[in-house]
């Protein structure tokens, strides 16, 4: 056989190296490396479970209905005004109540022969409230309720025969929300 010829390479010495290896795999890493993807498989499908099941029992809802907001109904403030006269019941068995309030109601601005304060027959109404007769009048009571520390406004023309003035009238009856002695099974009929 013939000898091959000689050339520049056959001078390179030779290094006790990995020949050609730079372009293989390392062995070690290929298992860590399908590990570490198995765990983030495993995780990934368990995260899924756990929302697809809350979605299926309810407990997430994908795309909530849009709740409509409503514009909060403004307050109302209700207006001062000393033209009418004020009937005042007490309707608790703590006796002066009457008294006070109208005292309240005479400093608020209104004439003394205008407010009339008298005790209720009835001893066991549960929670103050202004009555009025008119809508027109709601205004009115509601600036009373305000004016006397907080009471419930309804229109009722239960006290519009008590009217001896023939002109507007409130009529603010005092419940055990007002007494120190209340009663344990409060009525919400108007005192009389």
């Amino acid at each position: 056989m013939s000898k091959p010829s000689r050339d520049r390479f056959d001078d390179v010495p030779r290094s006790s190296g990995r020949v050609g290896a730079h372009r293989a795999e390392a062995p070690g890493m290929n298992g860590w490396v399908v590990l570490l993807w198995s765990f983030v498989a495993a995780l990934v499908l368990i995260i899924a479970g756990i929302f697809g099941s809350l979605v299926v029992m309810g407990r997430i809802t994908l795309f909530p209905e849009a709740v409509p907001t409503v514009a909060p109904t403004p307050e109302q403030t209700g207006v001062v005004d000393t033209t009418y006269s004020v009937l005042i019941l007490n309707a608790t068995p703590d006796t002066g109540l009457d008294t006070q309030m109208r005292e309240q109601v005479v400093n608020a601005g209104w004439a003394a022969d205008t407010v009339f304060a008298s005790e209720s027959a009835s001893k066991d109404f549960a929670t103050t409230t202004v009555y009025y007769v008119d809508a027109a009048d709601e205004q009115a009571a509601i600036g009373l309720a305000r004016l006397i520390g907080g009471a419930e406004v309804e229109q009722n023309d239960f006290y519009a025969s008590m009217n001896d003035t023939g002109g507007k009238q409130l009529a603010v009856v005092i419940g055990l929300d007002r007494s120190a002695s209340g009663s344990p099974a409060p009525e919400d009929t108007p005192a009389s």
